[in-house]
């Protein structure tokens, strides 16, 4: 079992207080704002830590870096993400998942995983735009 530090608890709080996705490098800044001295290296060996253990979820944005996000559902889901502000919703979709169920089973597939993200822009950031 992983030790609870002061770093990690710092952290895991900004991440309940933080409802969008964030980069290791913004909940760096963020922590620093606070006053909370963490190295950038501790950041990203908590982020990667609480996402194995499924504390967190981590979507790759549009760019390849890697983001992170408590979220509130404990079940499988997928996430709706405004590529303009990064509003995200989180959705469970069942006919994605009997549609990957019956792909693994048709070409003789067990234990299978999948993430999915759908990237789009946000009614807001739609109607400000227009």
């Amino acid at each position: 079992m992983t030790r609870t530090t002061r770093q990690r608890s710092a952290l895991t709080e900004l991440l309940d207080r933080t409802p969008e996705f964030r980069s290791a490098q913004q909940l760096h800044a963020m922590l620093a704002e606070q006053g909370e001295p963490v190295s950038l290296a501790t950041v990203y060996r908590n982020l990667s830590a609480l996402a194995e253990a499924g504390e967190v979820d981590a979507l790759a944005a549009p760019g390849g870096e890697m983001r992170y996000r408590r979220c509130a559902r404990a079940e499988h889901h997928h996430h709706l993400v405004c590529r303009r502000c990064g509003h995200t919703v989180e959705v469970a979709e069942t006919a994605v998942e009997r549609w990957a169920a019956q792909a693994a089973r048709r070409h003789g597939f067990t234990d299978v995983g999948h993430a999915i993200e759908l990237h789009g822009i946000c009614g807001s950031c739609r109607q400000a735009g227009s």
